[in-house]
């Protein structure tokens, strides 16, 4: 950080648009896969045809909710849709069905997981979750600007913060855990790269220790957790240059260009008034009942924030491992799978951690496709602590499952891994390889304990590998202690 910077502190609220998971579109029957032909998945209604009425999707409303709740927002009973009027060729209205001053979730706030060491979690305050439309896409070519409708009509959300974010790492973990959230309540699929979660930055710089806010500036156009953190970061320098050398920051919309890696303008920033925000006539008041808001709740999943809590409460996980296991509901849900029956649950959590991420990271599939069923490597690990098996041998066969699709036993059989722990069978190796080393012996005798280990590796050899580690060590120690 340069001398300037530490002058200055930034303020940064977020506006995340999340793609809601319905089948239909918010006002409309028309599906919302993505990927489809362009303008095929289109009608009257979000094509925007002069007479047509919009009926609301009630699968939104739950999902909403849903998304309320989770955020601790207040559910207001009672919330309209709003006329946003602005042009733009992927609109065909002219304007967008969303919510302003009467939203459906208000307040409320995302909490991020503490590092372990310096106390716990930091709160990010909401503003609010609305309800909103997609617009549809424009498609630029060299030599001209197409207009997919497909996206036109997609249910919305937007999470909107207070400007509670100081750092681009900050606002990263924040769209982590908010992603993460979704994806546990299974109400949006956070694809980024597909724009199902979108992600724009308020930023401004102020002095450090100053109440007041400096002049914003919205960035757009990112489409990656990274891009959006060197995105922040070049424009809080951005504006500390400004600043420093006596210029104003102007109050605009820039775009990322990541190639480059610099903010770029794109066009003025419009202030609420601009939009000419005005009842839609055409939908009545969203009335919420109380009574589904309840069923809601009750049958609301345990999202990352408490599960992170359990991991280091009841199972002695380090916040470190919790935040790992629990990023994705699939993993944790994994993990949790793979413990019945085992008593370590450390040795699980960082094999979980280590081998089935690793797997699961290398074959860009999900879990269920790319490693095998929680149970048997439960089955697995289960031997490891048992001692029939040792822990290479156990990676061993956990890579083979996963090219075979075949149980651990099964496995471990055909492979011949399976650790020797006869006593008796241990002792004579030990008895030969202290016989064939004499000169060893007796230095060890007098005094040279490392070469301990020499003879662990004699008697492991000896035995080809399989014996196990543990009562080598105990029988070596007893028959090298004797006179």
């Amino acid at each position: 950080m340069s001398a300037s910077s530490e002058k200055y502190e930034a303020v940064i609220g977020l506006e995340v648009h999340a793609q809601l998971l319905t089948r239909s579109k918010i006002f409309c029957g028309c599906s919302t896969e993505f990927g489809a032909p362009p303008n095929t998945h289109v009608c009257p209604v979000c094509c925007g045809m002069p007479g047509v009425l919009p009926v609301f999707n009630r699968r939104v409303l739950e999902l909403a909710i849903r998304m309320g709740l989770a955020a601790h927002c207040t559910i207001a009973p009672r919330s309209i849709f709003d006329r946003k009027n602005y042009f733009y060729p992927d609109l065909p209205k002219g304007y967008q069905i969303s919510q302003y001053e009467t939203p459906l979730c208000k307040g409320g706030y995302i909490e991020l997981p503490g590092d372990g060491d310096n106390g716990g979690p930091t709160r990010i305050r909401l503003v609010r979750i609305h309800l909103e439309e997609d617009a549809g896409k424009n498609i630029h070519a060299p030599d001209c600007s197409l207009v997919d409708f497909n996206r036109s009509g997609v249910p919305l959300t937007e999470i909107v913060s207070e400007p509670d974010i100081r750092t681009p790492e900050q606002a990263g973990a924040y769209l982590r855990e908010l992603r993460s959230m979704l994806r546990y309540l299974e109400v949006s699929d956070g694809n980024m790269e597909e724009g199902s979660f979108r992600c724009d930055a308020n930023v401004s710089v102020r002095p450090r220790g100053s109440d007041s806010l400096g002049v914003k500036t919205e960035v757009k156009n990112m489409n990656s957790f990274r891009h959006v953190e060197h995105a922040i970061a070049y424009e809080i320098e951005r504006q500390i240059e400004l600043l420093e050398a006596g210029e104003r920051v102007v109050q605009e919309t820039r775009l990322w260009d990541p190639d480059r890696g610099v903010t770029r303008p794109m066009r003025s920033k419009e202030y609420a008034h601009d939009y000419r925000y005005f009842p839609e006539p055409d939908l009545p008041p969203l009335i919420v009942p109380p009574d589904l808001v309840e069923q809601i709740r009750i049958a609301m999943p345990e999202l990352p924030a408490a599960r992170r809590a359990r991991y280091t409460s009841e199972m002695g996980l380090t916040p470190y491992e919790a935040n790992v296991l629990t990023q994705e509901r699939e993993i944790a849900d994994y993990f949790e799978a793979v413990l019945p029956g085992l008593k370590n649950r450390k040795a699980a959590a960082n094999w979980v951690m280590t081998e089935v991420l690793r797997v699961v990271n290398e074959s860009g599939r999900g879990v269920a496709q790319s490693v095998p069923a929680p149970a048997e490597v439960g089955s697995l690990l289960k031997m490891v602590e048992d001692g029939a098996i040792s822990l290479n041998a156990a990676k061993t066969a956990f890579a083979a499952m996963c090219k075979s699709g075949k149980n651990a036993k099964a496995t471990v059989s055909e492979l011949g891994l399976l650790q020797v722990s006869d006593e008796a069978a241990i002792a004579a190796a030990c008895d030969e390889v202290i016989c064939a080393e004499p000169a060893k012996v007796a230095e060890y005798r007098g005094g040279r304990d490392k070469l301990f280990g020499f003879f662990v590796g004699q008697v492991m050899k000896a035995m080809g590998g399989k014996a196990n580690p543990k009562i080598i060590n105990e029988v070596l120690r007893r028959k090298l202690a004797a006179s």
